[in-house]
């Protein structure tokens, strides 16, 4: 099985910052994409970032410009930096990684437990 673990959610005044991080195990093959959603109470998961095997970044508008995702391969983890937070923003953030698991062909979405980011004053 696969199994992402996140971790970084807190408490932070708007303007501020926060590193979230995602760390992933298992039988995992090879990653076609790894991101993060957001989901605020009584709305739907939303995309937020991702970053694609061949080396591509995309976000949502609402945070171009102020959130970069990256990764370390060697420590199969991706980040999610936040920068000039905004109330808007909290939610409980989600990681999602489209993974071929060892013996597989067919790539399969895993989601981990979530992490919950408060932006208030």
């Amino acid at each position: 099985q696969v199994q992402l673990v996140e971790s970084g959610g807190d408490l932070v005044q708007p303007g501020g910052s926060l590193r979230l991080s995602c760390v992933a195990s298992g039988n995992i093959s090879s990653f076609t994409s790894v991101g993060w959603y957001r989901q605020a109470p009584g709305k739907q998961r939303r995309f937020v970032a991702t970053t694609t095997s061949d080396g591509s970044f995309y976000y949502a508008d609402s945070v171009k410009g102020r959130f970069t995702v990256s990764r370390d391969n060697a420590k199969n983890t991706v980040y999610l930096q936040m920068n000039n937070l905004e109330p808007e923003d909290t939610a409980a953030y989600y990681c999602n990684a489209i993974v071929k698991k060892v013996g597989d062909d067919v790539p399969q979405s895993f989601w981990g437990q979530g992490t919950q980011v408060t932006v208030s004053s």
